[in-house]
């Protein structure tokens, strides 16, 4: 049924549920799995040398958020391990439809306070523009 599965992970509590769901799923359809982390875009106006110094901040962040969700996933499934840059929502939408993945699988809501009230701003606009079926996780 599915061959291909896409997680999305930030790092927050329901990302680490939709981590374990996703890879529970990848085991039973012995599908591969595809982890996506984004990280928010470094200002251009930042400079030299402040401008290398953010970068390798935020690189170093999602290097930590990556080896986080390979613990969580253990040696399980077959993992390819995707860190872009930008509004999560758009890459992980990019990601799927690149991919060709037959599932998204995401929390509820993620790291941002403010931006996901209700459902989640990600997690809403991922739900309404993706072309395959996406699996909330609270």
């Amino acid at each position: 049924m599915f061959k291909n599965i896409l997680l999305a992970f930030d790092g927050s509590v329901h990302a680490q549920k939709a981590a374990q769901v996703a890879a529970d799923l990848a085991r039973q359809y012995r599908a591969s799995l595809c982890l996506v982390h984004t990280y928010d875009p470094v200002p251009d106006y930042l400079g030299e040398p402040f401008l290398q110094e953010a970068i390798s901040r935020r690189t170093e962040a999602a290097d930590q958020v990556v080896a986080q969700a390979r613990a969580l996933l253990g040696d399980g499934p077959q993992l390819e391990v995707e860190v872009l840059e930008g509004p999560p929502a758009e890459a992980i939408l990019r990601v799927a439809e690149v991919r060709q993945v037959d599932l998204i699988v995401m929390g509820t809501r993620g790291l941002s306070q403010l931006q996901g009230l209700l459902l989640g701003s990600q997690s809403q606009k991922v739900l309404t523009h993706a072309q395959c079926p996406v699996l909330l996780v609270r």
